[in-house]
């Protein structure tokens, strides 16, 4: 199915961390992307897939190890309520398969990899998530399937609200027919 999309504008703000050294001068920190994310919609007035964005988070490399941190509201455009992650995943198998009425989430790989595939109902769009310090940012109303996990995969999720049975669409037809009201 076509749909015509009517976009707002949408941005991203780049903002550059100060660069931090220790004796050595080996640490540093990398550019962070703060993200302002407008409403956008296709012409029906539905959430679309573009909302949804890869999220660089803050990397201090150190030779010693790196470190990547998070804050509220900062480095993801929402405030953390939960975090939870998916470990141990059998090869082949899939996860997640639902939408949110209305949190917003961020999935980072922590470790290994991942595929996740986010769909509006009219639109598919696939992610391959492989970096610590990269972020999937995935809006409300929006279906998402996790699948083609590596051996040893971590898949992290920061979430906007505390578990909620009634926030999930866990089946596809009843979140295509919600979209379509």
């Amino acid at each position: 199915m076509y749909v015509a999309k009517k976009l707002t504008k949408q941005y991203q703000i780049i903002e550059q961390l100060p660069k931090i050294t220790d004796q050595s001068g080996k640490m540093r920190v990398e550019k962070s992307q703060i993200i302002e994310l407008p409403k956008i919609v296709d012409r029906c007035g539905k959430m679309s897939v573009e909302q949804c964005q890869i999220i660089e988070l803050p990397k201090i490399n150190d030779h010693r190890g790196n470190l990547t941190f998070i804050e509220n509201n900062k480095h993801i455009p929402f405030e953390l309520k939960r975090v939870y992650y998916l470990y141990d995943v059998p090869g082949g198998a899939e996860r997640a398969g639902h939408a949110h009425k209305a949190l917003h989430q961020v999935l980072v790989a922590m470790s290994g990899s991942f595929d996740v595939v986010i769909d509006n109902g009219y639109e598919r769009t696939k992610y391959h998530l492989n970096r610590a310090y990269y972020g999937l940012y995935i809006s409300p109303m929006v279906w998402r399937e996790i699948e083609n996990f590596s051996s040893g995969s971590v898949c992290m999720a920061l979430a906007s609200h505390f578990y909620d049975e009634s926030d999930y669409y866990r089946n596809y037809e009843d979140f295509i027919k919600a979209i379509g009201e």
